[in-house]
């Protein structure tokens, strides 16, 4: 702490853990978009069972590590800021349309940007200005206007909220829940013949408490100057390609770390899988619908504060009471998106 900076320490932390999830994205194939597309049109839950595994083991290895004085759950911006209910399901659903259109979150495109796809690129700039538009550009008013942010009074805990409705302890609540979410992946038979994909969705699971953990103990030792946060790809996207073209801009951060250790775990695993290719679109029409999925994500994911990673992993991990409603709307405007796509493509 004393030679290195306290952003710099973030940004490895983020690094370090953010490699562990593109590494999960190559080589154990975890990934919303196609977790969903998959279980709804290939019959094939594998993928989307992983999910299942990937939130138990958050949530319990977040619940322990706070319930020790580890991590603190309070100070997350998903608990230190007013749940907005609307907020959560009219930007979920943006962003999950968006994420149709695009054929990938932000996650999902640095992943695929790490093993050569140049049209990921473009989907993660994209996001990257249209979530800057919308959180602090010409768009902010208006979401100012529309979905204001305040101050939370306290922590928003499905946990605890729990305790105060069954008189049990939050810890065994939230052990409960993640117990209901692992059994849920583990249960399905053909995940268990794999289990590499097992061993990619748990890695996933402690990546992102390690990454609360780690950014707590910075948060005490810097007597708050270094936020408690996760893994998430939105706001942190148009962070890191700012701190790209100036180096400031906030300087480094655990954001900026999160996003290159994808990109950096993505490669690793396209080199590992010898499956490392450039490709281009060669569509315009294909590239138009990208674009405009990427700006409807952008808009979304600033709405409804994270992607699907971010609510969908991160703020669960923490049992914000956003996070199982964003994660269904974004699922839902997702589904919503891939119905008009495929129907599209069907002769009259």
């Amino acid at each position: 702490m004393e030679t290195i900076p306290p952003g710099a320490i973030a940004a490895l932390i983020g690094l370090a853990t953010g490699c562990v999830l593109g590494l999960a994205a190559r080589l154990g194939d975890f990934c919303t978009l196609g977790a969903l597309e998959t279980a709804i049109w290939g019959a094939d839950q594998r993928r989307i069972r992983m999910w299942g595994v990937s939130l138990g083991v958050a949530i319990a290895a977040t619940a322990l590590l706070a319930a020790v004085g580890q991590i603190d759950t309070g100070a997350t911006i998903y608990h230190q800021i007013r749940w907005n209910p609307a907020a959560s399901v009219l930007g979920g659903l943006a962003f999950g349309y968006g994420m149709a259109l695009a054929g990938n979150c932000g996650f999902g495109a640095l992943a695929r940007f790490g093993g050569g796809d140049l049209r990921s690129l473009v989907i993660v700039v994209v996001i990257s200005i249209f979530g800057f538009v919308t959180l602090s550009g010409p768009l902010a008013p208006l979401r100012d206007l529309a979905f204001p942010q305040q101050p939370s009074d306290g922590p928003q805990s499905l946990a605890l909220t729990g305790a105060a409705l069954t008189g049990l302890p939050p810890l065994a609540l939230a052990l409960g829940l993640a117990a209901l979410a692992a059994g849920w992946g583990l249960c399905h038979r053909p995940l268990r013949a794999e289990p590499h994909r097992i061993g990619w969705a748990v890695a996933a699971g402690l990546a992102v408490s390690a990454a609360l953990w780690g950014t707590s103990a910075l948060h005490e030792a810097t007597l708050g100057a270094v936020d408690v946060e996760g893994h998430t790809f939105t706001a942190p996207l148009g962070r890191t390609l700012m701190w790209m073209m100036t180096s400031s801009a906030g300087g480094l951060s655990f954001s900026v770390g999160s996003v290159l250790g994808v990109l950096a775990g993505a490669w690793l695993g396209s080199w590992r899988r010898r499956s490392f290719r450039w490709e281009a679109c060669e569509d315009p029409r294909e590239l138009g619908r990208q674009v405009a999925g990427a700006a409807l994500m952008g808009i979304g994911g600033v709405v409804a504060l994270g992607c699907t990673i971010g609510q969908g992993l991160t703020a669960f991990a923490t049992l914000a009471w956003s996070a199982p409603v964003t994660l269904a709307a974004i699922a839902a405007g997702a589904v919503f998106g891939l119905r008009r796509l495929i129907a599209g493509f069907q002769p009259d």
